[in-house]
Formats: structure tokens, C-alpha cells, sequence
């Protein structure tokens, strides 16, 4: 076999190629998904078995807050799915010009995810208050780091803006949109 097409072999990584960014970056993806899923049906299942206390707890959000948050979230991925679209065309300008828009409103997603926690904190809420809030910081916190995360990626990718990066990184950022309009209904209106 010759040294080409040892390379070629060695970048099958058969479904997972044809999809956009590097297939390593599908690997995580579909790792973390199956983990939100997992902490999903967690917290659907003992909300069942705790109807009261999740309903309580549930009781204290602000939906309005986590709906925001939602806006923000879509809208950020909204703008990285173009900045992809830009680099496509040739615009690096417009690219990093997007990916900056879409990283700040991933900022703008934590601020609002810190002003909730330190409500929560000045009433008194915290992870041990009861079974709900345990799992809701539990959530929401694994998914902030995912957006933190995300963050930095979309910052790399805007550095070193080729097109299998963007795809890279967009893709990682569409999932931390994805798992958030799950987690927001269950969490925050569901019950």
C-alpha cells in the first residue's frame, strides 16, 4: 500500500465522514449527547417520583430568564451557521465578524446563567437545597461549562478560520444549542 493511500485509509472513518468538521469532533458530540440524555431522563424519572418537590422547585425559576437565554443561544448559532456560509464565499472578514457576534452572545448566555445562580443564592437555593435543585445546578452548570467551552472553540476557529475548522467548531456549538432547547422546556416549563 502506498503512503497516499494509507493516509486515505486512515482518514475512513466511514459515516462520520461524511459529516462536516473533523469526525473526532462527532465522537465528543455524540458522547455528550448521549451524557445530557442520560442527566434527561435522570431528572424526568425522579421528577416523577418527586412531583411535589419539582414542582416546588420548579415554581422558583424564571422562565422568563431561561426563554431569554434560549433567544440567545438560537441566535448565536444562527450566526456561527452563517459565519460558515461566509467563509464558504471567500468573506473572512465577515467571518471572524460573525463568529465574534455568536462568542458574545455565548458571554451574554453565561451573564444571564450567573445573574439566575446568584438569585438563587441570595434566597437561599443552592445544590443541596433539595433533590431538584440538586439536579438543576447539576444541568445547567455541566451545560455552562459546554457553552464556556464552546466559547474558546468558536475564538479558536475565528484564529484559524479553515473551513473544516469552522465546520469543526460550529458544529460543537450547535449541539450546546440543541441540548439547551431540550433542557430548557424540561427544566424550566414542564411539570
Amino acid at each position: 500500500m502506498t503512503e497516499r493511500a494509507m493516509a486515505a485509509a486512515q482518514e475512513d472513518w466511514g459515516a462520520l465522514s461524511d459529516l462536516p468538521g473533523h469526525p473526532m469532533m462527532w465522537v465528543l458530540i455524540l458522547t455528550e449527547v448521549v451524557t445530557f440524555g442520560l442527566l434527561f431522563v435522570t431528572f424526568a424519572v425522579t421528577g416523577a417520583i418527586h412531583p411535589d418537590v419539582f414542582a416546588a422547585g420548579q415554581a422558583q425559576l424564571d422562565p422568563d430568564l431561561g426563554g431569554l437565554n434560549t433567544l440567545v443561544l438560537i441566535t448565536s448559532g444562527w450566526l456561527a451557521a452563517l459565519a460558515v456560509d461566509a467563509r464558504t464565499t471567500g468573506r473572512r472578514g465577515t467571518t471572524r465578524m460573525l463568529l465574534a457576534g455568536s462568542a458574545t452572545l455565548g458571554c451574554i448566555f453565561v451573564i444571564i446563567k450567573f445573574a439566575e445562580y446568584a438569585a438563587k443564592a441570595s434566597a437561599g437555593i443552592g445544590l443541596e437545597t433539595d433533590t431538584f435543585f440538586t439536579l438543576y445546578f447539576l444541568l445547567t452548570g455541566f451545560h455552562l461549562l459546554h457553552v464556556v467551552l464552546g466559547i474558546v472553540i468558536l475564538a479558536a476557529v475565528g484564529l484559524y478560520d479553515s473551513l473544516e475548522n469552522l465546520k469543526t467548531g460550529t458544529a460543537f456549538w450547535h449541539m450546546v444549542d440543541l441540548v439547551w432547547v431540550v433542557m430548557y422546556p424540561l427544566i424550566y416549563l414542564v411539570g
